[in-house]
């Protein structure tokens, strides 16, 4: 499988977290954190639920991710995750020193390239974009709905 078609399949489980976040009515933003082929760590956000604005769906797939894998650094590991990450996010991602980042859909309003263009460690690869519409129209959606 090309590394393509192995971004989608890992972030169609990243949607599969975002809409469960969605059914709980919290902002659907959906990780999932894969090391050697394996998921490592799948999370959405919980900020309503937890009552904590750091409840974010990174958040929570970072910290399950280093618990199972047993240490703070995570540079053998993916993120994907639907929606860009926002600054705290992505200096979360940073301090884990992971591997690569995947995502869906930009955020122009919240996004960390709205701040600086790569808060990430420096060998951390990027990979924006991947099943965007897709990522983008759930968030849409679920504040349209709001409305």
């Amino acid at each position: 499988m090309d590394e393509y078609n192995e971004d989608e399949k890992f972030m169609r489980l990243a949607l599969d977290e975002a809409r469960k976040a969605a059914q709980r009515d919290e902002v659907p933003i959906g990780a999932v954190i894969v090391c050697g082929g394996r998921v490592v760590a799948r999370a959405h956000n919980l900020t309503e639920t937890l009552t904590d604005p750091t409840a974010h769906a990174e958040m929570q797939a970072i910290t399950s991710a280093t618990s199972y894998l047993g240490g703070k650094y995570l540079t053998e590991c993916t993120i994907y995750v639907t929606v860009e990450p926002c600054l705290m996010c992505a200096g979360a991602i940073a301090w884990s020193q992971m591997k690569r980042v995947v995502y869906g859909a930009a955020d122009d309003k919240r996004g960390y390239h709205t701040f600086c263009t790569s808060p990430f460690h420096k060998k951390t690869q990027v990979t924006a974009g991947v099943l965007a519409d897709e990522c983008g129209n759930l968030v849409t959606d679920f504040f349209r709905h709001k409305r």
